[in-house]
């Protein structure tokens, strides 16, 4: 019983410390992903000013009003990867691995 018990003990301590590298990358993906995102919309918003500014001068074909308004940029990181706050969120139950039945094509 305390062989077992020492080894789930150890298997924990594994699981823990993967637990923790991997909530450490996601924060460094979550910070990337938002440095990214920020310098998306500041790139859209010079070339809609760039391209506003262009159309005005043009013909006047009312391109300018279409170019100032687009969809805003939805922000990807509002909902979170799981774990990057540390909460212990419930897993999806695991697929079940039975094998489709597979469909013969029949050649005429």
């Amino acid at each position: 019983m305390d062989r077992l018990n020492a080894k789930l003990y150890l298997q924990n301590c594994y699981i823990m410390k993967e637990n923790e590298r991997l909530r450490k990358k996601a924060q460094l993906l979550n910070q990337e992903n938002q440095a990214l995102l920020t310098e998306l919309k500041q790139r859209l918003a010079k070339t809609g000013a760039n391209n506003a500014t262009t159309n005005t001068k043009g013909n006047g074909n009312g391109n300018a009003a279409a170019a100032g308004n687009r969809a805003p940029i939805p922000d990807l990181n509002a909902a979170a990867a799981p774990g990057v706050h540390g909460g212990h969120e419930k897993k999806a139950a695991p697929k079940s691995k039975k094998a489709a039945p597979k469909s013969k094509a029949v050649a005429n």
